[in-house]
């Protein structure tokens, strides 16, 4: 690590670092901060990020709260070294992989494990970059699978990033279906069948042609995984753009980041009448749909019992 003094760093990025300055008093042989985070990970693998509580985990440990203050001075401090110890180091075989897209893969595959592990992860809000220890050495093997490929710093970051935001939505949705055969106590078959049942009542014609073509193919049947699929499609692309660039494509320019003004903007009353008026009118016209639905309903439950001549 570079060297920095830890009054420069927050105190959680300091801990993690094991830069922070110990406590000047409190039980010393008992207590530490390695502890403290085993004890609130696994009130968080047992009952989810809700169970954990600077009280919580101070009972847990059989101290009052104020004791782990002196640790670990703040709950956001404590979330941020929850989050390291989870996701711990990259397996070496990341490393150990032949070629940038199979050190991708199973980057790709090593994180989605972790959100399967602790789900809980995935509730813990994105505030930045990762600047701790283990997330530094995931985003370096990362760029390190790339290392030998013409893409630029800035491209390896890039896809980088984008292998680790595919793996956290594929982790965010095997979780919640992980999580509802648990409450459920169904099958993962029976989930998806109950699920493809609804689609199946709700979804008309008439008003979502396309999903309702893709329903009648048994889409949401099938037994291929629709995220390992689109994974597989983007590295093509990547490996697509390495190729064009070993011709001697040039490197396309990075467009800038998207922003969002929409909080600055709603202060104006006029942008906030335009969008009561659009809200208002996004329901009238849901209503309208309802509606013909049941018109249509109607009218062929009454040709349907029209006698034959």
């Amino acid at each position: 690590m570079a060297d920095l003094e830890s009054e420069e760093l927050p105190r959680g990025i300091a801990l993690a670092w094991g830069v922070a300055a110990n406590p000047q008093r409190g039980p010393k042989r008992e207590m530490s901060v390695e502890r403290i985070v085993d004890a609130a990970v696994e009130l968080a693998d047992a009952d989810g990020i809700g169970a954990v509580s600077m009280a919580a985990v101070a009972a847990k440990l059989g101290f009052t709260p104020m004791s782990l203050y002196r640790y670990v001075s703040a709950k956001d401090d404590l979330l941020l070294l929850m989050e390291e110890q989870a996701i711990g180091l990259p397996p070496e075989e990341v490393r150990e992989q032949d070629g940038w897209r199979s050190r991708l893969r199973a980057y790709f595959e090593a994180q989605v494990l972790i959100y399967l592990r602790h789900p809980w992860v995935l509730s813990l809000p994105i505030t930045g970059s990762p600047i701790t220890p283990n997330s530094s050495a995931w985003l370096d093997s990362a760029l390190d699978a790339l290392g030998e490929t013409p893409l630029t710093p800035s491209e390896r970051l890039a896809v980088a990033l984008a292998c680790t935001g595919q793996a956290r939505w594929y982790g965010t949705v095997l979780a919640g279906y992980t999580e509802q055969a648990r409450t459920s106590r169904l099958s993962a078959d029976e989930i998806t069948a109950r699920e493809a049942a609804l689609f199946d009542r709700v979804i008309t014609a008439a008003e979502f042609p396309a999903l309702r073509a893709a329903i009648e193919s048994g889409v949401f049947l099938e037994d291929g995984d629709p995220f390992r699929f689109s994974f597989e499609r983007y590295l093509e692309g990547v490996e697509a753009y390495i190729a064009g660039l070993d011709r001697g494509d040039q490197h396309a320019d990075a467009a800038p980041w998207l922003r969002d003004d929409s909080a600055e903007l709603s202060a104006d009353k006029r942008v906030r009448a335009a969008a009561k008026s659009v809200r208002e009118a996004e329901k009238a016209l849901r209503t309208a749909r309802k509606e013909e639905r049941q018109i249509r309903r109607d009218a062929a439950a009454r040709i349907t019992a029209r006698p034959e001549k």
